[in-house]
C-alpha cells in the first residue's frame, strides 16, 4: 500500500511504526456551524481510509478531535447571547447526527479541547523549559519559530521568505513577527483555565499537538486535514510537538482537496458553502458520498447540481444491477474483482478507479442475471461487500430505487398511491384490459415513476 506523503512529495509505502497497527489523527471540526460539504469530504475521506485499511488487516486506532474552544466560538457565542458551552454541545451533535446520516463510523476516540487542558498545559511547559516558548508583555505565551531549524518543511515554505511578508499585529508582543500563541492570557468575561501564567485559555495549534500525542504517543503513522491546515496549522503542530518530545511527530501527511463552487473554494468566510444538511434534503447520503468519492481525494471537488445528479444517477445502475437478486453469502469473493479493487484502494486510496471496479461488477450481474441466476447473485455479495468498504449499496435496492430522483426521502403516503396505482396496471394487464393498463402507465409517468414489467408482476423506481 502506498500513500502520497505531503512531507516528501512523493507515494510512499505504508510501514506502520509498530507492524499491522496504524494510529491515525485527523483535524476534526471547529464547532460554532453545522457542518458544510467541505467538512463532509474530510469526513468521508478519511472514514473510507480507516475502512480500507481495516478490510486490508490492519488493526486501526483513529482519532478524530473536536475544537470546541477558539476565537470565532467565543464571538459566535457573544453575537447571540448563548454560553459557549450550550454553543458547542448544539454544534457536537448536529456533527454527530451528520455523520451518521452520511455513514461515517465514529472514531475511536474524539478529544475535546476544553477536556484536554492538563496536556495542553503541560506541553506548554515542557515548551518554555526547553527555550522554544517566551511570555510576551502582554501575558500570552508565544512558540519562537527561529528555534525551530526545520520550520517550513511540510508546507515547503522557506522562513526567510515567511518572516519578510509578516506583520504583528496592534495587539500582540512577539518577539518576531512569525512567533504564534500558544496560551492567551483571558480577557474580561471570556472562557479561560488556570494555568503557571495566569488565567487563559489555549491557542489552536497546540490544542491539536496536545491531543494528538496524549491519544497516540509522541510518534505516530498517519496525520491528515483538509489542504487549508497544511500551512499554518500542520506546521505549527509539527514545530511544537518535535520541540516539546524531541521525536519525529508524524511519518505520514495526508490532505485533501477543497470542495470547489464557481471555481472558488467552499468556506464560510466566503459565504458560498452548502450545509451537509442542505445537500442531504436533495441527495441521499449514498449519492453524497459517491460524489465526494468520484474524484481523488488529492483532486479539487466541484460542486454542482449537475455532477450531484451524475452520482444520483451512477448509485442507481449499480442498485440496479442488486435489485431482485437474493441476498447470499459467499465464502470466496470475486477474487479478481477483489484484486482489481485492493490494487486501486492500495494506490495512494484511489477511489474513481474503485469504483469503476465497481462498475465492471454491475455489468457482469446484468449480463448473467438471465442465465446463470446463482453467478450473478454470487456477483452481487461480491458488489456488496467491496462496495462497503466505499460505504455505499448497503441499502436495500428497492428502497434507494423508490426514493425520488437525485435519493432524497420519498413520503410514505406517496409509495402507497403509487403502489397501488401498479397494482391495478397489473390487474389491467392480467386482464389484457390495454387500454386502462396504458392510461395507467401514462398517469405514473406523469408522477416520474418508472415502470418495469417482468414474469412476476411490474416493479417501480423514481426516475432520474
Amino acid at each position: 500500500m502506498k500513500i502520497f506523503n505531503t512531507l516528501s512529495g512523493q507515494k510512499e509505502p505504508l510501514r506502520p511504526i509498530e507492524p499491522g497497527k496504524v494510529r491515525m489523527y485527523v483535524c476534526g471540526m471547529t464547532v460554532y456551524d453545522l457542518c458544510h460539504l467541505g467538512h463532509a469530504r474530510v469526513l468521508v475521506i478519511f472514514d473510507t481510509v480507516v475502512r480500507h485499511l481495516r478490510d486490508s488487516g490492519y488493526e486501526v486506532t483513529y482519532v478524530r478531535n473536536i475544537t470546541d474552544i477558539d476565537d470565532k466560538i467565543i464571538q459566535r457565542a457573544n453575537e447571540i447571547g448563548e454560553d459557549f458551552n450550550a454553543l458547542t454541545g448544539r454544534f457536537i451533535e448536529a456533527m454527530h447526527e451528520d455523520c451518521t446520516a452520511l455513514g461515517v463510523l465514529p472514531p475511536d476516540e474524539e478529544p475535546r479541547a476544553t477536556e484536554s487542558m492538563s496536556s495542553i498545559i503541560d506541553m506548554v511547559t515542557m515548551l518554555m523549559d526547553k527555550g522554544y516558548a517566551y511570555a510576551g508583555e502582554n501575558g500570552d505565551i508565544y512558540y519562537a519559530v527561529k528555534k525551530f531549524k526545520s520550520y517550513g518543511r511540510l508546507s515547503g515554505r522557506r522562513l526567510e521568505d515567511l518572516q519578510a511578508g509578516a506583520r504583528v499585529a496592534v495587539d500582540e508582543a512577539k518577539a518576531d513577527p512569525m512567533d504564534f500563541v500558544l496560551w492567551k492570557r483571558a480577557k474580561p468575561g471570556e472562557p479561560s483555565w488556570d494555568s503557571p501564567w495566569g488565567a487563559g485559555r489555549p491557542g489552536w495549534h497546540i490544542e491539536c499537538s496536545a491531543m494528538s500525542t496524549d491519544c497516540l504517543g509522541s510518534h505516530f503513522d498517519i496525520h491528515g486535514g483538509g489542504m487549508d491546515l497544511k500551512f499554518p496549522h500542520h506546521e505549527n503542530e509539527i514545530a511544537q510537538s518535535e520541540a516539546a518530545t524531541g521525536e519525529p511527530f508524524v511519518n505520514c501527511w495526508m490532505h485533501n482537496g477543497f470542495v470547489r463552487v464557481a471555481e472558488e473554494k467552499m468556506s464560510k468566510s466566503l459565504g458560498n458553502f452548502f450545509t451537509v444538511r442542505e445537500v442531504l434534503k436533495q441527495y441521499s447520503a449514498e449519492v453524497v458520498r459517491y460524489f465526494i468519492l468520484s474524484s481523488h481525494y488529492r483532486s479539487p471537488l466541484n460542486y454542482s447540481d449537475q455532477n450531484l445528479q451524475n452520482a444520483a444517477g451512477a448509485m442507481e445502475r449499480l442498485y440496479l444491477a442488486l435489485r431482485g437478486l437474493p441476498v447470499v453469502e459467499v465464502d470466496t469473493p470475486n477474487e479478481e474483482a477483489r484484486k482489481r479493487f485492493r490494487a486501486a484502494m492500495d494506490d495512494d486510496f484511489n477511489t474513481p478507479e474503485a469504483l469503476a471496479v465497481l462498475f465492471e461488477l454491475a455489468k457482469e450481474i446484468n449480463r448473467k442475471r438471465d442465465s446463470a441466476p446463482e453467478e450473478a447473485a454470487a456477483l452481487a455479495a461480491s458488489l456488496r461487500g467491496l462496495g462497503a468498504v466505499l460505504g455505499l449499496v448497503q441499502d436495500d435496492p428497492e428502497s434507494f430505487l423508490r426514493q425520488s430522483a437525485g435519493g432524497a426521502e420519498s413520503n410514505d403516503s406517496d409509495d402507497a398511491l403509487i403502489d397501488s396505482l401498479v397494482a391495478q396496471r397489473d390487474e389491467a394487464r392480467n386482464s389484457k384490459n390495454w387500454a386502462e393498463a396504458d392510461r395507467l402507465r401514462d398517469e405514473l409517468q406523469g408522477k416520474g415513476i418508472v415502470v418495469e414489467d417482468g414474469a412476476e408482476g411490474s416493479t417501480w423506481r423514481r426516475g432520474g
